[in-house]
C-alpha cells in the first residue's frame, strides 16, 4: 500500500481496490483512493440485512432446531406441514436446497447438534408421540443411534455430531439438559428455568438458549442467567456463540414477528427485521453471516422459503468535484 506525498494535512491511504466489506474491519471509517475506480472512498459503519435465499423443496415448519451447519452447507431435517410430519432431509450449499435421504422416522419439533450439513445428530420430537429416539447422519443416511434419557419435543440443541447439548422443551417446560458424547446422552445440570419452544446454539461447553426474554448460558457445567432478550417471543430460531449470537423470528403477544436481535457478549440490540415475519423457523450459521429456513408466517401454512443474513461494511463514495 502507498500513500500521497502531503505537505500538510493527513496522508491518504493509496488502494489498487476498494477494502474488503467483511466485518469486522480494522479499516472502518478510513478514508482511501480506491485507484481502479480513481474515487475518493471511505468503508461505512457495519450493518446487517436479510436477503432471499433459495427455496426449500418440501414446506413445512418446526424442522430440528440448534445447530445446523453454516450458511453456504446447512441442512434442514423433519417438521411439519399442517397435521403431517415430515421426514425429508434437505442440504443448502448456498444457493440451493437438494433432498437427500429421509429420516427413519417422521417427526416435527426436535432439536439438532451439527455445524456441518454432513455430520450432525437430531433427538426427540414428536410422531404425534413425544420421542426419545436419535438418529445420526453421515452425509448420506440416516442411522438410529441411543436414545435421550427424558423424551421431548419443543427443544433446541447445540454442539456437534459427537459432542452434542439438547435443553429446555415439552411436556412440562423441562429444565433438563443432555450431553452427547458421539455414543449415549448423560444428564447434567439443568437450565435455571424451565422452556419450551426455545432456541440456541454455541457449543457443548459454551451454549446458549433463548425464548420469551430468558437469556442463559451453559459453560460446560452449568447454567447462567445473563442480559434479556428486549422482546418477549417463543418458537424463534438464532445462530452464534456466547458472545456474537442473532435471534430472529418468534412469536409473541403482537403475533408473529420478523424481528431481529444481536448479542455482542454484554447485551441484546435491534438490528434489520426478516422481509417476512416467522415462528417455528430454524436457523444455521454466525452472527454475520446467518440462515433463516422452514417456519410459519401464518398458523399452519409453513414455508418453502429462506432468508440469508450478512453483516458488511458499505463502501462510500466521496464527491470531490
Amino acid at each position: 500500500m502507498a500513500t500521497f506525498k502531503v505537505t500538510k494535512g493527513t496522508p491518504v491511504a493509496f488502494r489498487d481496490s476498494a477494502y474488503p466489506t467483511a466485518s469486522p474491519s480494522p479499516h472502518e471509517g478510513e478514508l482511501f483512493y480506491n485507484g481502479s475506480s480513481g474515487a475518493f472512498q471511505f468503508l461505512g459503519l457495519a450493518a446487517g440485512a436479510w436477503s432471499s435465499g433459495g427455496n426449500l423443496n418440501t414446506t413445512r415448519q418446526q424442522s430440528a432446531k440448534g445447530t445446523a451447519g453454516i450458511q453456504t452447507a446447512a441442512v434442514a431435517t423433519g417438521g411439519k406441514a399442517g397435521s403431517s410430519n415430515k421426514a425429508q432431509t434437505e442440504q443448502y450449499n448456498g444457493t440451493a436446497w437438494s433432498e437427500v435421504n429421509d429420516l427413519n422416522t417422521a417427526r416435527q419439533a426436535a432439536a439438532s447438534c451439527a455445524t456441518s450439513s454432513t455430520a450432525l445428530v437430531i433427538a426427540g420430537g414428536n410422531t404425534p408421540t413425544v420421542l426419545a429416539n436419535t438418529e445420526s447422519f453421515n452425509g448420506s443416511s440416516w442411522s438410529e443411534v441411543n436414545d435421550l434419557n427424558t423424551a421431548r419435543v419443543q427443544f433446541a440443541g447445540a454442539g456437534t455430531q459427537a459432542a452434542g447439548l439438547v435443553f429446555g422443551g415439552n411436556p412440562g417446560a423441562k429444565t433438563n439438559t443432555e450431553s452427547w458424547d458421539g455414543t449415549s446422552w448423560t444428564e447434567v445440570n439443568d437450565l435455571n428455568e424451565g422452556l419450551a419452544n426455545n432456541s440456541g446454539a454455541g457449543l457443548q461447553t459454551a451454549a446458549f438458549m433463548v425464548a420469551h426474554t430468558q437469556h442463559e448460558q451453559y459453560d460446560g457445567t452449568s447454567w447462567t442467567e445473563l442480559a434479556e432478550l428486549n422482546n418477549t417471543r417463543s418458537s424463534l430460531a438464532s445462530v452464534g456463540t456466547t458472545t456474537a449470537s442473532l435471534a430472529f423470528g418468534g412469536e409473541g403477544p403482537a403475533g408473529i414477528g420478523a424481528l431481529t436481535e444481536s448479542w455482542n457478549g454484554s447485551a441484546w440490540t435491534e438490528v434489520a427485521d426478516l422481509a417476512t415475519g416467522t415462528y417455528g423457523n430454524s436457523g444455521s450459521g454466525t452472527n454475520t453471516l446467518a440462515l433463516n429456513f422452514t417456519g410459519d408466517p401464518g398458523p399452519g401454512a409453513g414455508t418453502n422459503t429462506s432468508e440469508e443474513w450478512s453483516f458488511a461494511h458499505a463502501v462510500k463514495t466521496i464527491d470531490v468535484s
